[in-house]
């Protein structure tokens, strides 16, 4: 497998964990593509990086997933890497009848239905690719729910498993499937996380979990687990009822993020 001279696509790629990667694949000679919503925040890094490629487009729309597929593949012939990294986590009291059941609703659609959908549009340039791999971010807390975000550890058990489900299946178009399951990491999604929670997990600076990324994605590795993520595997094999309190001794979120 080839690490250097690749075309990378990246959604979610303008701040957080998207956009370490997207600097640790810069550093490694690649051509690198972001996308997101905000296109102040994707300009924004343009200027500080401006060899990277920028895309307003939202990994929840279908008409514009698609039409990002059209210009990638009319601008740069194709890419060769896709990296499902656009994400959210709202902390959620499931017995609260007032929730925002379309806030719900979008955590899904982000998080599991629109890994599906990009990749759905980008399959053609990946079968076309001599050096095909398909990126997930999942979670760590796919292992293990944090009951607080019980949506998000929905979902990103969900990736896990559609991960899992189709390696193999894409093995047969020479496409690698690797999934990297971080453990919480110092970035906005975990904003709303109390200072207790916070210092519980210990918070992964981005560029650190970038580095650790690297290391084992070089190695082959296609199930990547940084840090804590590492011991919520191990722990949810031999004491998941253990492990599950550990991390749940404060279920209930004291607002809704």
């Amino acid at each position: 497998m080839k690490y250097n001279n690749q075309k990378v696509l990246i959604t979610g790629g303008s701040s957080g964990i998207g956009l370490a990667l997207a600097k640790k694949f810069m550093e490694n000679d690649n051509t690198v593509i972001i996308t997101g919503r905000n296109l102040s925040k994707l300009e924004t890094v343009q200027k500080e990086f401006p060899s990277i490629h920028i895309f307003q487009s939202d990994v929840t729309d279908d008409a514009e997933v698609r039409m990002l597929a059209d210009d990638i593949q009319e601008k740069f012939d194709g890419v060769d890497i896709l990296i499902n990294n656009a994400g959210i986590m709202n902390l959620v009291d499931a017995g609260n009848e007032d929730n925002d059941l379309q806030k719900l609703m979008q955590e899904i659609e982000i998080n599991y239905n629109s890994p599906i959908r990009v990749l759905h549009y980008f399959l053609p340039q990946l079968k076309k690719s001599k050096n095909a791999v398909l990126i997930n971010t999942s979670s760590g807390l796919a292992y293990v729910p944090f009951a607080q975000a019980p949506v998000y550890s929905g979902t990103k058990s969900a990736l896990h498993f559609w991960t899992k489900g189709i390696r193999p299946q894409l093995k047969s178009h020479q496409i690698k499937v690797v999934e990297l399951l971080p453990p919480v990491v110092d970035t906005p999604i975990f904003d709303n996380v109390g200072s207790a929670e916070e210092s519980k997990f210990k918070p992964m600076p981005p560029q650190k979990l970038a580095n650790l990324f690297w290391k084992d994605f070089i190695k082959g590795k296609e199930e990547i687990t940084p840090g804590l993520s590492s011991q919520l595997k191990l722990m949810s094999r031999l004491a998941p009822k253990y492990i599950f309190k550990q991390l749940n001794k404060q279920p209930i979120p004291t607002t809704n993020g």
